[in-house]
């Protein structure tokens, strides 16, 4: 089923009801509720746990690749799900047009982030150091960051690079538009492909599992530094010779150093 003049079918099962309707409303209620709790619960463990010095080689590399990729990927699917086509071509924006650059943008920022992501996993499995710092969440998050990723690349390869064409605009972006509006439509995604269905559960499920794993870092970002003050540091001179009263003029000076 597809959304044909802003109407959709009316027809719709218990099990799109739970899937597009039910289930995603939970995942947002737990990913709200669990970032609230784990503020209050765990703010000192508000953090990504960074392993910069136990490992840097794959960090080096892995680390910029995942979170360039990351917010590119990101951007894109905020501009395809929550904008409406008909802003993009009230804007000289064609469908033509953003579809070949969503297509070809989606994928190299997508290529960028699973190469990123695929050396931060082989680093946290391959380093005997990091692999003991890996905790329980650690082993829920990177599988279910990995399936979303790869089913979202997958699901765009097999339809709009080697397959025909899909245009989700007209389907699973009303449906995600509809839940914050609080008009679901499920029956906008009834009739989307499978790989795209998988790739929207996975997203759900990511939503869930996120305020219990080191992806609250995100919501840290440390744009106050940008703003202190310089911190004071004094550099001593070493100690004089016993015998001799007092320093010589300028062996005590101050300097600007890194911001607190």
């Amino acid at each position: 089923m597809t959304v044909a003049g802003g109407q959709l079918a009316a027809a719709t099962t218990a099990g799109d009801l739970l899937l597009w309707v039910a289930l995603p409303y939970a995942a947002l209620a737990v990913c709200l509720v669990g970032h609230v709790w784990r503020y209050r619960r765990d703010q000192f463990g508000w953090t990504s746990r960074t392993t910069q010095l136990l490992e840097h080689r794959w960090l080096r590399w892995g680390g910029p690749l995942f979170h360039l990729g990351a917010f590119a990927v990101i951007g894109g699917h905020a501009v395809g799900l929550l904008i409406p086509a008909s802003w993009t071509e009230a804007v000289g924006i064609t469908e033509h047009m953003y579809h070949v650059t969503a297509v070809w943008l989606g994928t190299v920022a997508g290529i960028a982030m699973v190469a990123g992501l695929g050396m931060l996993s082989a680093r946290r499995l391959l380093s005997h150091r990091i692999r003991t710092t890996t905790d329980r969440s650690d082993k829920v998050l990177f599988p279910v960051l990995a399936s979303t990723v790869l089913l979202g690349i997958a699901a765009t390869a097999a339809h709009n690079v080697f397959g025909g064409g899909y245009d989700y605009r007209t389907t699973i972006s009303p449906w995600f538009r509809g839940l914050f509006t609080l008009q679901p439509l499920p029956e906008a995604m009834t009739g989307a492909p499978l790989l795209f269905q998988l790739h929207a559960l996975s997203a759900l499920l990511l939503f869930a599992v996120w305020p219990f794993t080191r992806l609250v870092h995100v919501w840290s970002a440390p744009v106050a530094y940008l703003s202190r003050p310089y911190l004071v540091y004094r550099h001593r001179a070493p100690v004089a010779p016993a015998g001799r009263r007092g320093t010589p003029a300028g062996n005590s000076r101050e300097r600007q150093g890194a911001r607190r």
